[in-house]
């Protein structure tokens, strides 16, 4: 390990040197060998074959097979028996379903070619350029001819474009946070580490993607591209596959299924409709062959439902049009449904959380304890005793002008009115607290007369040390300000700033060591703020150790990455909802725990928290045994995260997990659904997720969850509907097989009860339409107060399917006694077909207000959800018309009716719907129907 080794050790053994580097010819050939400081990126499938990808569901191969036989009957109806009215209905047929097709691939596409980019967004390295040491000069390089044994130097605000081993490092502070998940900058040496060390604590180290926010530093380059730990996190990447959705599944199953229901269909109408016309004629003719085959189309059409694919994918656009609203933008349209059957959401702490923002929310001065309201980098909120009182400026004055000046952090609002901070965090959150309590370190240096005051020197912090000092000359007086950790700190104090006195620390340390510790137990890391008069010789001219002695304590501040306000409550409505939350994070298990403490991810101070190191010795089925009960893991790497996915996800456990940094995005991707932030993402995660975020709020995902059990809702509901519909298609047409074995009237016994184009009609408008209004609907009841629906569970389950059988087997019969009623009553063939096509049609926009409630039809106001009223209505009128406008009566085979008839169609279909519904109010136990 790089860290363990001296570094002079590292320089021999990459055969480089400090002072000189690489040579160019060296450098040229270590580039050639080893490539280019770029991240592999994974090979995207063509859009042709993602486009023709979906013409291998089993759903559109049973439409294929429609088209083909459609053709087979419109080339003998052209060439053998010359009928050309019938085989232009036929070659109707075949491009009505060819254009469905289409259109069920277009979208498909459509949605399957939303770009990968998240190795793109980790590349985007390869656009810097990298102070570098060769042939003894300094020179700048493009960051993709870096190489193993390059020494690179870097200063403030430089991104570190490969892992470096630290040569120097003065004051260098780097914010690792994209791989740790930490806030707080870690301070770097360069010296060796001894033993096996965590990623986060590996001092002499710099990583591929860090920045650097305090100091500068000389490392010498020992890995670039994939070698990188960044490389690492894009390799997890590649080698984790998307998971498939609990709709996709669900869809998948349930079209497999129906695609061998009407295979065997088709095979038995054909086998029995040429058995029945050989029993009748003695023969097999070419016509009769034809009429089966027409039939056989039409059940094909009928027994699938063929709008499925695309009512799917609108009524989950229309779930992701919604969430958008409510800041959450989804890019995988069947990750909608996912959340609301989400288990657990497995959640990165910082930044997801917590804000990322590091805040001073309570402080101890003058022998007084304080807190302090606001959160983040804006300046405002209430400083307050901790009886709620507003407090005396007076008191804390000192603390406050100390920490304010021996500073070099800032603060400042962007274009859209956002404060932005510049420096080290920790300074930034005194900076914050300062201003809240109206102290500007630049009006401060800015006064004149008896009140100005000027910086001398300054003694930046370090890693030895501890703190960090300036000098100040204030009017006359000179005084050193030094804040550093309090358990330094302390060793060099000498007095306590103490109710408007100094006192010795003798008298009050026990005090300030229960102040200390009363803030850790709350996650707080603490900083205590110094001061000390010196002389003007000491000032320009004492040495450092001399000057950080006998100092005079003003304050503690404790600091913490705080919570987001929403939170707490969210957590609460999701556990409320069955869902778990499941705190993971780099950050120390005490941090952790506190945090967790302070959310309601846990309720037990107590309560296991597993770190990194313990997960490493535990073996799959160990690690297994705990992750259903654990609630926070602390310390723990990409790697580690990928792992407890997976296991969640052995246990059946829909899986949500979120996070903003790029040590996320594996698991992200591993996930059931990958949620990112949208405002302080990095651009990898982002692109791994499913769900980003908007306003980085974690209430989103409490939405989103909502939102997603809606939408399920209504897809079940359309599902019903859909299903309902097919099935009494598919007995009508039955019917029409098994029963008329001879002619009726001036009907046929061959000819079907419906053509294939009007069950598609059927299917892709009058049922489509108002399914894709279904959509729209909201939540029957309160579905946050119930547990997430079981994925193991048939869609089919809690008497869904026999509701739709009941249903369809009654709406089947009425189109099917509706067609011979009109036989019977000497009607031509057309017009028969037209009575049971409107008959069926009105049946299921009757039903369509039955299928939106779990209980019956008048329970839910029909009005209410004015869109589907809209479809309703449309889908009606569109029906009407294609019997009475010529064009339609060719392509449709239909007729214009009279006007009883039409009044019939109309109200007559609806009567079983309101029949069942008041069957139900009055037996409502009887979950069958």
């Amino acid at each position: 390990m790089f860290y363990n080794e001296h570094r002079l050790d590292i320089l021999k053994r990459l055969q480089t040197s400090r002072h000189q580097g690489l040579s160019s010819e060296a450098a040229q050939e270590r580039l050639a060998s080893q490539g280019p400081n770029e991240l592999a990126q994974k090979k995207a499938d063509p859009g042709w074959r993602i486009f023709l990808r979906t013409f291998k569901e089993p759903i559109v191969i049973v439409l294929w097979i429609a088209v083909a036989l459609a053709l087979v009957s419109a080339s003998y109806d052209f060439f053998v028996n010359h009928d050309a009215s019938h085989g232009q209905a036929s070659i109707y047929e075949a491009i009505v379903i060819f254009i469905l097709i289409m259109i069920n691939a277009i979208l498909a596409y459509v949605q399957e070619t939303k770009a990968q980019k998240s190795l793109a967004a980790l590349k985007q390295m390869a656009n810097h350029q990298a102070a570098v040491l060769r042939d003894g000069d300094w020179q700048q390089v493009p960051a993709a001819d870096l190489v193993a044994g390059d020494i690179v130097s870097v200063k403030m605000g430089d991104f570190l474009d490969a892992d470096l081993r630290w040569v120097t490092a003065n004051e260098l502070q780097v914010n690792e946070s994209h791989l740790t998940g930490e806030a707080e900058p870690v301070q770097k040496t360069r010296f060796a580490l001894s033993g096996e060390v965590p990623l986060a604590e590996r001092t002499n180290m710099g990583y591929s993607g860090s920045t650097v926010v305090q100091g500068n530093g000389i490392g010498v380059v020992v890995a670039t591209g994939m070698d990188t730990e960044l490389g690492h996190i894009a390799q997890l990447l590649n080698d984790t596959e998307n998971q498939k959705t609990p709709i996709e599944k669900t869809v998948a199953q349930l079209t497999k299924k129906l695609m061998y229901v009407a295979a065997g269909i088709v095979v038995l109408v054909l086998g029995f409709g040429m058995g029945k016309e050989l029993v009748n004629t003695g023969q097999l003719t070419f016509t009769g062959i034809a009429e089966n085959l027409s039939t056989a189309i039409a059940l094909a059409v009928a027994a699938i439902p063929d709008a499925l694919p695309v009512v799917l994918s609108i009524v989950l656009t229309i779930g992701a049009t919604s969430l958008a609203r409510n800041k959450g933008l989804v890019k995988s349209l069947n990750s909608v449904e996912t959340l609301g059957a989400t288990t657990f959401i497995a959640s990165d702490k910082t930044g997801t959380l917590t804000k990322n923002e590091m805040t001073v929310t309570h402080f101890w001065s003058n022998g007084e304890q304080f807190q302090v309201d606001g959160n983040g980098y804006e300046p405002s909120g209430e400083i307050e005793t901790m009886t709620d009182l507003v407090a005396d400026p007076q008191v804390y004055e000192r603390f406050m002008r100390a920490a304010v000046l021996n500073n070099e952090a800032s603060i400042s609002q962007d274009g859209a009115g956002q404060y932005r901070p510049f420096g080290n965090p920790t300074d930034v959150s005194l900076v914050v607290l300062g201003q809240k309590a109206n102290y500007y370190r630049d009006q401060l240096l800015n006064q004149t007369g008896a009140d100005n005051i000027e910086i001398v020197r300054v003694f930046p912090f370090d890693s030895t040390r501890k703190m960090m000092s300036v000098i100040i000359k204030h009017g006359e007086i000179y005084k050193i300000l030094t804040k550093g950790a309090p358990d330094v700190i302390l060793t060099k104090t000498d007095q306590v700033w103490q109710h408007q006195e100094m006192v010795p620390v003798v008298s009050v340390k026990e005090q300030l060591q229960q102040q200390i510790n009363v803030y850790a137990q709350q996650a707080l890391r603490t900083l205590a703020v110094c001061e000390r008069t010196i002389t003007a010789e000491q000032a320009k001219n004492a040495p450092q150790a001399e000057l950080e002695q006998h100092l005079q304590l003003l304050g503690i501040a404790g600091i913490i990455d705080p919570p987001r306000p929403e939170v707490r409550r969210s957590i609460a409505t999701l556990h409320q909802a069955g869902v778990n939350v499941v705190m993971i994070t780099g950050d120390h298990g005490a941090t952790a725990r506190a945090i967790a403490l302070k959310l309601g991810i846990i309720t037990d101070a107590n309560a296991r928290v597993l770190t990194g190191p313990e997960i490493d010795q535990l073996s799959d089925s160990e690690l297994s045994a705990l992750v259903p009960d654990i609630r926070v893991y602390a310390r723990v790497s990409p790697e580690h995260k990928q792992r407890i996915v997976h296991l969640l996800q052995d246990h059946q456990e829909i899986v949500a997990m979120t996070g903003d940094g790029v040590n996320d995005a594996p698991a992200l991707r591993a996930a059931d659904i990958g949620i990112a932030m949208g405002i302080n993402g990095t651009e990898v995660t982002k692109d791994s997720a499913d769900l980003i975020l908007l306003d980085d709020k974690f209430t989103t995902i409490e939405h989103s969850v909502a939102a997603g059990r809606r939408i399920f809702a209504n897809i079940k509901n359309f599902i019903r509907h859909e299903l309902t519909t097919n099935v009494a298609e598919v007995l009508s047409l039955l019917l029409g097989v098994f029963f008329m074995t001879a002619p009726i009237g001036r009907v046929s016994e061959l000819t079907p009860v419906l053509s294939a184009l009007m069950v598609l009609w059927v299917n892709m408008v009058s049922d489509a339409l108002p399914s894709f209004a279904l959509g729209y609907d909201e939540a029957e009841r309160d579905i946050m107060q119930e547990q997430p629906r079981d994925t193991q569970q048939s869609i089919f389950a809690e008497g869904l399917l026999s509701r739709v059988l009941v249903r369809g087997v009654i709406m089947g019969g009425v189109v099917f006694v509706a067609f011979i009623w009109a036989a019977n009553a000497g009607f031509a063939p057309e017009k028969c077909q037209t009575i049971a096509f409107l008959t069926l049609v009105f049946g299921q926009l009757w039903h369509v207000f039955d299928a939106r409630s779990t209980t019956t039809l008048f329970h839910r106001n029909p009005f209410s959800n004015s869109r589907l009223v809209m479809a309703v209505a449309f889908a009606g009128i569109a029906s009407l018309l294609i019997t009475v406008i010529p064009f339609f009566n060719e392509v449709f085979g239909t007729t214009a009716l009279t006007g009883p008839l039409y009044l019939a169609v109309i109200i007559l279909p609806g009567v079983p719907t309101l029949l069942l519904s008041g069957v139900k109010e009055i037996w409502p136990a009887i979950k069958w129907w």
